[in-house]
């Protein structure tokens, strides 16, 4: 269905290809897995069986990519559409309607469709992915997982035979993002949908694969082949194969079942070192002062806050205090209010009922320079935060805007994602190299809370490593963070606190091992395996099988 035949990608100015010698078939109804570090060209490959490489992205394509009998070098991606469904990074670039359904009917429309056909497959897909009661709803209203699960559902109603999807569960909760994987499956399947995916969140996606390939980057060549057994050479690996890797195991697991298999002796040897569970985090520094009422001394403090968004009444009675040096996870399915209470943090939504306070200030009423002092946001979106023509500058006005020493973004920015060349265009730039420029210029302003919404999506396991290490000197430091995320596996690894939502409303608040212990949704890969046990991350397992018998 799909055959790279030597295909390299090399962009004008280049110091070497963006994507290197590459020889492939995937097979009709094959999930086959792209995996490797950031910048490695995994959106270069799928870029090329689309026909957007090179026909819209500029470049020079050298070898054969043919797509169900079709050479891309001479069929421009209008002439593939029929054949291919392409599902990028950033859902919004594909809209070209106002609403659910008019986008779901869109590409058949385009295609000339009977109304009757059109009429049962957008049934089909309200269905299939769960947005029925969304139908009638204006695109910019959703939120941006809702919006994904839209955009994959625009690119299946035309029933292509080879899906192209770019991070397509980067912005799901849990349940969505098994959903989608579901359909996906049924569509491999029942019906030999070809489906080529590239994937940071392996967690998720590894244990469905056919194959995996796997790019590792630095001009070094492709590697395909079966996925445990290239995951047991991949630089990059979800936890559940990590711990597989410090147990001994072999073959290495790539599911939550195959791993609770074998983990019995596991959880004997770590019941037997640590009787009274694994060591918890020291608790989060307590406010200057001590007072549990707060005030200035508390970074944010929410109390019964109501927040109407139109006539809908979005977040009520909620409550929240974050103290300082505290990292807290906000989690919830997609839709729960969890971008709303941040921007409502930044003065971007004014109260309905209720009181927030920033460090003793009103964020709605606080002009933006001086609010900036107290509260440092990045947005789903880190474009909205980025306004020159290249890295540098961007750079050089963040440190301007902050009175930082001149460098103290750019060292932020290559620490983070090392290569991210300083003379490119951010609008260029992947959206995971995008992230992380906007967490640089916000971290600039070294503001005592830090806010991120959905701060792993489009980073690998390596640039999400780094961000671990600098929420936690942050926090070190007494500067607080709150972060709305989808990623069970970065709250485990840097949450102090989990407050989970749900239709506006606070369900779970609690210390992170109580609250996603308990959570089919939100636990994470290692506290499935090792359950009834309360281990959370990898590191934590590591360091307890290396320390001496007897050990505290």
């Amino acid at each position: 269905m799909i055959t790279f035949d030597q295909v390299s990608v090399t962009y004008p100015d280049a110091p070497g290809p963006a994507l290197p010698g590459v020889d492939l078939t995937v097979a009709e109804g094959e999930l086959c897995l792209l995996v490797g570090p950031s910048g490695s060209g995994k959106s270069t490959l799928l870029g090329a069986v689309s026909g957007l490489v090179p026909h819209f992205t500029g470049g020079t394509l050298h070898g054969r990519v043919t797509v169900d009998g079709r050479d891309t070098r001479t069929h421009r991606p209008r002439e593939l559409a029929d054949a291919v469904g392409t599902v990028g990074q950033d859902p919004r670039a594909h809209f070209v309607t106002d609403t659910v359904e008019d986008e779901l009917a869109y590409g058949m429309e385009s295609m000339g469709l009977d109304p009757g056909t059109m009429r049962r497959r957008v049934e089909e897909t309200l269905d299939l992915l769960g947005l029925a009661e969304l139908r009638d709803r204006p695109l910019a209203t959703l939120s941006g997982g809702q919006q994904q699960r839209v955009a994959i559902g625009s690119v299946l109603t035309p029933h292509p035979r080879v899906l192209v999807l770019d991070e397509p569960t980067s912005a799901l909760d849990p349940g969505a993002a098994e959903e989608v994987l579901a359909v996906l499956q049924r569509l491999v399947h029942d019906l030999g949908t070809t489906v080529l995916m590239a994937e940071h969140r392996l967690e998720r996606v590894v244990q469905y694969a056919d194959r995996v390939l796997l790019l590792p980057g630095g001009g070094r060549p492709p590697v395909a082949g079966d996925p445990a057994e290239v995951m047991a050479r991949s630089p990059v690996q979800p936890p559940v194969v990590s711990l597989g890797e410090a147990a001994g195991w072999s073959p290495l697991p790539l599911s939550v079942r195959d791993a609770r298999r074998r983990a019995a002796g596991l959880r004997t040897t770590l019941a037997e070192r640590y009787p009274q569970g694994p060591p918890g985090r020291l608790p989060a520094p307590a406010p200057a002062g001590g007072a549990a009422g707060g005030g200035k001394d508390h970074p944010a403090e929410v109390r019964d806050l109501a927040v109407r968004r139109g006539r809908t009444e979005v977040l009520h009675g909620l409550g929240l205090t974050v103290r300082r040096g505290e990292t807290v996870a906000l989690m919830g399915r997609n839709g729960a209010g969890k971008s709303t209470l941040l921007r409502t943090l930044m003065g971007m939504h004014e109260p309905a009922a209720g009181r927030v306070r920033l460090s003793g200030v009103t964020p709605h009423r606080t002009p933006p320079g001086e609010l900036l002092r107290h509260a440092g946001m990045v947005p789903q979106d880190p474009r909205d935060l980025l306004y020159a023509a290249t890295v540098t500058a961007e750079c050089a006005a963040a440190d301007a805007d902050a009175s930082a020493s001149p460098g103290t973004c750019r060292a932020l920015v290559s620490r983070l994602l090392p290569g991210i060349p300083g003379e490119a265009h951010p609008r260029d730039l992947s959206e995971g190299q995008r992230l992380v420029l906007a967490l640089a210029v916000v971290l600039t302003a070294d503001p005592p809370l830090l806010l991120l919404d959905e701060p792993t999506r489009g980073l690998d396991y390596a640039a999400k490593s780094r961000l671990v290490d600098i929420l936690r000197e942050l926090a070190a430091d007494g500067r607080a963070t709150v972060l709305a995320t989808h990623d069970v596996e970065l709250a485990a690894e840097v949450a102090d606190r989990v407050v989970i939502l749900a239709d506006g409303e606070v369900v779970a608040d609690g210390p992170t091992a109580d609250v996603v212990v308990s959570s089919p949704s939100f636990a994470p890969q290692v506290a499935k395996i090792l359950a009834p046990q309360r281990w959370l991350t990898v590191s934590q397992v590591r360091r307890a099988l290396a320390a001496p018998v007897g050990a505290p």
